[in-house]
C-alpha cells in the first residue's frame, strides 16, 4: 500500500469532517434543499469507503510490535464504530444539518480523527 493511498485516505477523512461542519452550519432540513445537500451523500460514501482497511494502510508504514498492534486495534474499533454511524446516517431518507452535526459530534468520529492525526504524525503523512 502506497503512502499516497494513506495520504488520500487521511485527506478524505479530514475533508469529510470539514464538509460536515459546513453542512451542519447551513440549517438544512434535508439533503434535497441545496447543492450541499446533493454533495453530502457523496461525502458520506467516500468517508465510509476509506475507513475500510484504514488500519492495514497504517500498518504498512508503522514499525512492527505490540504497541503498534494495540494502537491499530484501537483505530480499527474507532473506524468500525464510525463506519456504522456513517452508514446509518446515509441510509436515512433525509439528511438534515442537525443529523450531520450530531454525526460530527459523535465520540467515535472524534476518536477516529484523533487516531488518524496521531498515527499520521508518526508516519509523516
Amino acid at each position: 500500500m502506497s503512502g499516497d493511498d494513506l495520504k488520500d485516505r487521511i485527506d478524505t477523512i479530514e475533508e469529510g469532517y470539514e464538509f460536515f461542519l459546513a453542512y451542519a452550519a447551513q440549517g438544512l432540513t434535508d439533503d434535497a434543499a441545496s447543492k450541499a445537500g446533493t454533495q453530502v451523500r457523496d461525502y458520506l460514501s467516500r468517508y465510509e469507503e476509506v475507513l475500510d482497511g484504514l488500519d492495514t494502510a497504517f500498518r504498512a508504514r508503522l514499525p512492527a510490535g505490540e504497541a503498534t498492534e494495540s494502537a491499530l486495534a484501537v483505530l480499527r474499533r474507532d473506524a468500525e464504530a464510525s463506519r456504522a454511524f456513517v452508514r446509518l446516517v446515509a441510509a436515512q431518507p433525509a439528511v438534515s444539518s442537525q443529523l450531520i452535526d450530531n454525526l460530527n459530534a459523535s465520540i467515535h468520529i472524534r476518536a477516529l480523527l484523533t487516531d488518524v492525526f496521531v498515527l499520521g504524525e508518526l508516519v509523516g503523512v
